[in-house]
Parts: structure tokens; sequence; C-alpha cells
């Protein structure tokens, strides 16, 4: 583990003897308070007397301190953030990569009130030749929810127009798109790696749909082998777009395509 540049005159092992004791400590008090103390209004001195703690109520009580933990981390995790914190900041204090903070705390830093990190690379909206002024739809076919939230934060940057819609698989995604009550999406966002339907299965029944073939699709996935690219295009997919690691380079790619085929290209008109 490495040790990381906070204020201590502790190392590394020293700090994980100290969270050791003190986890066992509190994990032994709880158990004892909530298993051990005999049942309220016992007039039996024998049953009075503490009880031995079984091993697997100690694991439930651990079970406990455990998402109380991840509670508290996500409200100091938020704390840092008010206070000017970001992704890099928030990995280090955990032991972790920024992208793991960002999986961690998806949309945190972005949704912080005043905003700590805007989006990077802003740019003026009002070049395209796209003037309608209407909020312009999006179907997020994505099924991880921390890419899918700084998919969505990158879309509503600046306060523009967006009404995005997420869905986690395919199956969810047809349900969505052939409900006669809900609007008929601008553009598609797909992922290719994703549980019941995929997007290469989803993307194939799209293009052979008359009501639905004529809705632009991006594909937004990991995968750059070129037999994913190549299949998504036979099937029509109107852009295939590799996730990038680094984070700037991810929100720059999902602005790129939402300039692209929300504001310059002209869309299909809607169906009502």
């Amino acid at each position: 583990m490495a040790r990381n540049s906070f204020p201590t005159g502790l190392t590394e092992r020293q700090l994980d003897d100290l969270a050791e004791e003190a986890v066992a400590r509190l994990a032994d008090d709880l158990a004892e308070r909530v298993f051990a103390s005999p049942p309220p209004g016992t007039g039996d001195p024998a049953a009075r007397a503490p009880r031995p703690v079984p091993a697997l109520n100690r694991l439930r009580i651990l079970a406990h301190l455990s998402r109380a933990i991840e509670r508290r981390a996500h409200r100091e995790a938020a704390d840092a953030v008010r206070l000017g914190a970001g992704y890099p900041q928030l990995g280090e204090a955990w032991y972790i990569t920024r992208q793991g903070a960002r999986r961690r705390w998806p949309g945190l830093v972005f949704a912080a009130h005043p905003s700590t990190r805007p989006l990077p690379g802003g740019h003026d909206r009002n070049l395209g030749v796209n003037t309608d002024p209407r909020t312009y739809s999006v179907l997020l076919v994505e099924d991880d929810d921390a890419d899918a939230a700084l998919i969505d934060a990158a879309l509503n940057e600046h306060g523009t127009a967006r009404d995005i819609h997420h869905v986690h698989d395919g199956v969810d995604a047809l349900h969505y798109l052939r409900d006669p009550g809900t609007p008929r999406p601008d553009l598609i966002v797909l992922d290719l790696n994703m549980p019941r339907m995929n997007g290469r299965e989803l993307l194939a029944v799209l293009k052979d749909d008359e009501n639905l073939l004529s809705i632009p699709v991006v594909v937004l996935t990991t995968s750059s082998a070129p037999g994913d690219v190549s299949a998504a295009y036979h099937q029509h997919a109107n852009a295939y777009v590799t996730k990038p690691i680094n984070l700037d380079d991810f929100l720059q790619a999902v602005r790129s395509i939402d300039a692209f085929f929300l504001e310059i290209a002209a869309a299909p008109r809607r169906r009502p």
C-alpha cells in the first residue's frame, strides 16, 4: 500500500493496526449490547448473566458497521468536494485511483453546489447550425451507473436543454421506445456490454424496426475491438466511439457527440 501525503507521523502499518483495534473494540461492544444482554424483564438471575456472542452474530454487526462506514465515507467525500477537492484527492485519501474514486462516488464532484470542478474545455454552444429551441431527448442505454452519471453531466453542462432517460439494458430500452406514452428520443447513446440484451442485439432490433430505425444511434463503449466496430457499422450504427480512460477525454468525447448530433446535424422530424 502506497503511503499518502497526509500530515501524520505514523506509518501505514501503524495506521492499519490502530484501525483494526478500533473496529474490533467497536464490534465487540455493539455485539454485546445487541446480542449478549438478557431480554428486558427477565427475573431469573441465570438468564441475566452475560451470554457469549456467536461468531455469526459478530459478523452481522460487522456488516452493519461496513454499511455505516460506506455512508459516512460518502458524506465525508461530499464535504471534501464542497471544500474544493476533486477525484484525484478523493482517490488519494481512499487509497484508490482517480478513476476508482469516480466509480465509487459517481457524479459527486460535478454535483457539488457550487460546482467545484466545472466540466473541462467549455465551448460556445451558439455556434451550431441547429437553432431549434426545444429540449432534445436522449435515451442513454448504459449499465454502468458511474459512466451514466458522467454522460448525463456532460450532456447537461452549462444548462443546455437535454432530457435524458437512462436505462440499464436493451430490454428496458425497447420497453421505453415501444411505450406509446413516452417521447421518441432524438438520439440513442448505446453501450455494447450489458446484461439481458446487450448493445449488439439491441442495435439489430432497432435497425430492423420501421418505427425506430431512423433514430440516430451512437455506440459509446469500452471495446475497441475491430470486430465490434465493424459489426456496429454493419448494423447501421451512426457512429462508434470508444470510451477514453482519461476523465477529461471521456467528457470531451460525450460533448462532441452531443455537439454534432444534437446541434449541428439535421435530425429526422419527430413522429407524433
